[in-house]
């Protein structure tokens, strides 16, 4: 499967990823023409400024020492103001209306990334980076915002511009002066041009390095428990250091490439400057041109150059731009491990029957998990499945889930191959209860509610009194608004899983699954969840990974795995009776809560030996 390439290389970015853009632009046709039209009032207003300047001297230069107010050009002076304020003025109008076709095309594409993400196997988020993947589409989106403000109304306005200006000279002036202007921006450019793709790896090499240090510290913080589990808050942050250190050199060389680049396109610019104010200083002097013409020649070459100095950079933030646009789009481009069939339906569930049929699945090619596993779980019926760690149980849910695709044999509800409806209506149907439950940031309550989004106070309430949570809960200050905090690590482990079976229970579908779901709770609790459990079973058709068989002795039929395989089959009486692989497990596990109990009651009896009588 294709994945995102770590880092994009700016000199083999693609200009394609333009087309990309255009019908975000074309979304709005009226606010972009609107904007065009006030793009060209100002690029008007910008070229006309020097000739009034020009008129407006020398027209002060004429009158001389003549002091009267009449000898001022008043009409110049105004109409200078006016197309100063024009320039500006349509330049503000046009970034404003502009400003709403730019949102707008990062509200569209950021959605669609995100949509795109969901919509990714579970393969692939195993194996992202968190932190370098927000880094992407955060740069991504600021590059696209970019682009669209200044590629599009300043690049190729500023050429026109450019071109109007040398017309110009050339008509009013000189050969001289206009192949002056033009020879200095054609060197600029060209400068500019191979300078930025010398430095592009320094840019690449910084966008990497911060990459890779966002990434070191969402995982570390997002493991924030390991960490002090371990005591390595000394090692992580050396790591991290680490990281930083390179990210500080990368930062360093790509600042003096760019003092290269600035330094170069400075010397480019006064040469010409220098050029054209010597060139009109001569000719002023043999009276073949006017200080009004002097003064018009020093505005038009600083105007010409404020922009193209501008120029300089947008070509240089465009490169990076585009790079980050790509890194972004690339991720679009990741296909789906799993995907729904061309044709694929919705799963009707009339009963909630599960048929496994010679299922075969590995995670890689050199490692099958499951070897040819066959059951069938009827209907309203309650099915544990249980056996060693590594035997495949989990495994099972995520292949019925969809999450992966079996490489052999089918996986059938009431009857229809999962693979050939869609992932949507499969999911609708099944509640789980995972074994490593995560939370979102937000209250007990919406936390629940998210099993079922629509439901209301009273339906969440009945959920938390089934998950046995309504004692935990009344003890809290603020009660079902609580915030669990990120991953909800405000709460326990039981805590959080009686939070997943509520949400379970909420959402009310008619197959049920639980992944190890009692393994954080107490006794007292598991026994409460498990009689609440009992009831839910006789109305939907459940299906019990367990590691702790006593959860599963009430079970219609109990699977028993072993490296991939089912090797024994039966209810709790007829597998202890066997004298099998189930047996042994029992009787082990028996055993070890004897010693629980017991290790339990030796130090209840050393703390009342210790316990100081009271005297009076």
């Amino acid at each position: 499967m294709p994945r995102p390439k770590s880092a994009v290389a700016l000199e083999d970015v693609h200009w394609s990823a333009l087309k990309t853009l255009f019908p975000y632009l074309l979304e709005f046709k009226r606010p972009v023409m609107l904007a065009l039209l006030c793009l060209v009032g100002a690029k008007v207003a910008s070229v006309g400024l020097p000739f009034l300047l020009k008129h407006i001297v020398d027209d002060l230069d004429q009158a001389g020492g003549v002091a009267s107010a009449v000898a001022l050009p008043l009409g110049l002076l105004l109409a200078y103001g006016f197309v100063r304020f024009s320039s500006v003025i349509f330049g503000e109008l046009r970034d404003t209306i502009f400003g709403r076709v730019t949102e707008r095309a990062q509200r569209r594409v950021g959605l669609a990334v995100f949509q795109h993400l969901h919509r990714l196997d579970l393969d692939y988020h195993l194996n992202r980076r968190t932190g370098g993947l927000s880094r992407d589409i955060e740069r991504g989106n600021a590059g696209i915002g970019f682009l669209m403000r200044f590629m599009v109304f300043n690049i190729v306005p500023t050429l026109v511009e450019i071109l109007m200006v040398v017309g110009l000279l050339w008509w009013n002036y000189s050969a001289g002066f206009a192949l002056l202007v033009l020879g200095a921006v054609v060197a600029y450019i060209g400068f500019s041009v191979v300078a930025t793709e010398w430095r592009t790896r320094f840019v690449r090499d910084l966008n990497q390095a911060e990459s890779q240090s966002s990434s070191r510290a969402v995982d570390s913080l997002l493991n924030y428990e390991t960490v002090k589990y371990f005591g390595n808050e000394k090692h992580e942050a050396q790591h991290y250091d680490r990281e930083l250190a390179s990210w500080e050199q990368a930062r360093r060389n790509n600042r003096l490439s760019l003092f290269g680049l600035n330094a170069g396109q400075a010397v480019i610019i006064a040469a010409a400057m220098c050029g054209a104010m010597v060139m009109a200083a001569v000719n002023v002097t043999k009276g073949t041109m006017t200080i009004g013409d002097f003064v018009l020649i020093n505005a038009v070459m600083m105007q010409i150059f404020i922009p193209l100095n501008f120029l300089g950079f947008v070509y240089r933030e465009m490169k990076g731009a585009l790079a980050n646009i790509e890194k972004m789009f690339s991720i679009l481009d990741v296909k789906p491990a799993i995907e729904d069939a061309d044709e694929a339906g919705e799963l009707v569930v009339p009963s909630g029957g599960i048929e496994f049929r010679d299922v075969q699945f590995g995670y890689s090619a050199e490692r099958a998990i499951l070897k040819g596993v066959s059951f069938t779980v009827a209907p309203r019926q309650k099915v544990a499945i249980v056996g060693a760690s590594g035997a495949g149980k989990s495994t099972l849910f995520k292949l019925l889930f969809r999450f992966y695709d079996v490489d052999g044999g089918s996986i059938r509800v009431d009857g229809q191959d999962i693979r050939e409806v869609s992932q949507d209506s499969l999911r609708s149907a099944i509640g789980v209860v995972p074994q490593d439950t995560v939370l979102f940031n937000q209250s007990i309550l919406e936390n629940i509610r998210y099993g079922r989004v629509d439901a209301t106070d009273s339906e969440v309430l009945e959920a938390i009194r089934h998950a046995q949570l309504d004692g935990f809960i009344a003890q809290l200050p603020e009660g079902v608004d609580t915030t669990v905090g990120e991953r909800g690590l405000k709460l326990s482990g039981g805590e959080k899983q009686r939070v997943a079976i509520a949400r379970a229970l909420l959402k009310h579908p008619p197959i049920m699954v639980f992944d190890e779901a009692t393994s954080s709770l107490d006794s007292h609790s598991e026994q409460g969840i498990l009689r609440a459990l009992q009831e839910i079973s006789r109305e939907q058709t459940t299906l019990v990974i367990a590691h702790r068989l006593s959860t599963v002795v009430d079970a219609d039929q109990i699977l028993v795995m072993d490296q991939g395989r089912i090797v024994e089959q039966g209810s709790h009486r007829a597998l202890t009776a066997a004298g099998g692989h189930y047996a042994g497990l029992w009787q082990m596990q028996q055993q070890e809560r004897a010693r629980e109990a017991q290790n339990e009651g030796e130090m209840g009896n050393e703390a009342g030996e210790k316990r100081t009588p009271l005297t009076f």
